[in-house]
């Protein structure tokens, strides 16, 4: 179960409530959040309408060019995304703007109290489905001309997958994770992501292998879902700085993504075909080009400016982060990492800071990254449960990076700093989102 905090003592009580009342671990299903939305109202069938996006990596950036277009555009938007980096407010946009604590504290209130019911009448809903069916009664509440749902896990048995009939659905990269819930297979975990389909709503979608792509096609259409895949209907390329991207209804042109990573092109090219597969919202071709140009996404290839923890490093020293925490992510990350430093023009290689939770694959993301990387200091992520500091180490070792542990983020960064001397370090601090909170807050730098 997600950790949440907050500096509001009403907050707080209600989130000290939620950890007192949740089963203590995610579940999936539609039945408790189907039941608690009744008791509300049901908010989710007064929503505005809803681009609704799941993936396995991409979703958040995704959702956020989602958003800049929309607001580029002049209109509004209600953004719901998970999980937070510093405050639990991050996972409720309202209009535009992060919710207030009074509201927040509020809501958090009526959705207990409805979950809860009087003795055997409880619902026992989880943490994120209390989030949900407070953010959906929230975004009922407050007009806006769109509302961007990022799935929370998987998609068929998510919380979010109430929703009847979205605007258009979509889902990013795809890759292996949560197998416990999902399934073991690529294809397996296709099919959880693609249960989002809705009867008559288009379906968006990158280019997948081809096995993947069947199993995808497969499941929209049993839900009479029309699929666009990438590639096929519509199509994005990249030369000389700028996105190009052509559908049936034109070509748009843009400028790369200002968001660091080989991958955002793509996420972006997500963001436009989404926003040209529905006829509810008016973008105009501008709004994509600024969206390209000022789309912002914490922990996703953050460079942190100064703070007490860039301070730590030499003079002229990079400190990135990035909350990539499986294979695929990896990859990605690697690649931007790699473009940085051949960017800089030196032959130095980056310093690792890495801590992950228990069930991830550290050797599945480490292993892109062993000829980039010369030193690695292995961390714990705090209040929660994460792999031993020493057995990320060793691993580490095993990919011949160098690697030691530190208790905490400071003190890894201080013996960075001991051994680089005057000389400027890149430094990524990767492995989990909850870590990229805990880094956020440490430099005064939380989302926005």
């Amino acid at each position: 179960m997600d950790f949440a905090t907050s500096t509001s003592g009403k907050v707080q009580r209600q989130l000290d409530r939620l950890w007192s009342l949740s089963p203590g671990a995610d579940i999936l299903g539609l039945e408790r959040i189907s039941a608690l939305l009744d008791r509300l109202g049901n908010p989710q069938e007064h929503l505005p309408p809803v681009l609704h996006v799941a993936g396995t990596n991409g979703k958040g950036s995704t959702c956020a060019f989602l958003r800049s277009a929309i607001e580029a555009a002049g209109l509004t938007a209600h953004v719901y995304t998970s999980p937070h980096l510093v405050r639990f407010n991050e996972r409720i946009r309202i209009a535009g703007t992060l919710i207030e604590d009074e509201a927040l504290a509020a809501l958090l209130e009526e959705v207990l109290d409805a979950s809860e019911g009087t003795g055997a009448d409880g619902i026992g809903a989880s943490f994120f489905e209390v989030t949900t069916a407070a953010a959906f009664l929230a975004f009922a509440r407050t007009p806006a001309d769109a509302c961007i749902i990022e799935v929370g896990l998987g998609g068929r048995l998510d919380a979010t997958n109430v929703i009847a009939r979205p605007l258009v659905t979509g889902i990013a990269q795809l890759g292996v994770d949560h197998q416990f819930f999902l399934g073991d297979t690529p294809e397996e975990i296709a099919g959880e992501k693609a249960g989002i389909a809705k009867p008559g709503v288009p379906l968006v979608t990158m280019r997948y292998p081809d096995k993947i792509a069947a199993r995808v096609a497969a499941v929209a259409r049993a839900a009479g879902a029309p699929v666009s895949a990438a590639g096929g209907p519509w199509l994005f390329a990249t030369d000389r700085g700028k996105l190009t991207y052509k559908d049936a209804a034109g070509r748009i042109e843009t400028p790369l993504p200002s968001l660091a990573g080989p991958h955002q092109p793509e996420n972006l090219a997500l963001a436009i075909a989404l926003l040209r597969h529905q006829n509810r919202l008016t973008i105009p071709p501008e709004a994509f080009r600024v969206a390209a140009e000022t789309t912002t996404w914490p922990a996703r290839m953050q460079r942190l400016g100064t703070g007490p923890l860039t301070d730590l490093l030499p003079r002229g020293s990079e400190l990135w982060l990035d909350g990539g925490h499986n294979p695929a992510a990896g990859t990605s990350v690697a690649t931007a990492l790699h473009d940085i430093l051949l960017g800089e023009g030196r032959a130095r290689k980056a310093k690792l800071v890495l801590g992950m939770l228990s069930n991830k694959d550290p050797a599945g993301l480490l292993a892109p990254f062993a000829d980039l990387a010369d030193t690695l200091h292995a961390v714990p992520v705090p209040n929660h449960e994460h792999h031993d500091p020493e057995s990320l180490a060793a691993v580490a070792r095993t990919l011949g990076i160098a690697a030691d542990v530190a208790p905490d983020i400071h003190a890894a960064l201080s013996a960075i700093a001991a051994d680089a001397g005057d000389a400027p370090a890149t430094v990524l601090i990767l492995g989990s989102l909850y870590l990229a909170g805990e880094v956020l807050a440490a430099n005064g730098e939380p989302p926005s």
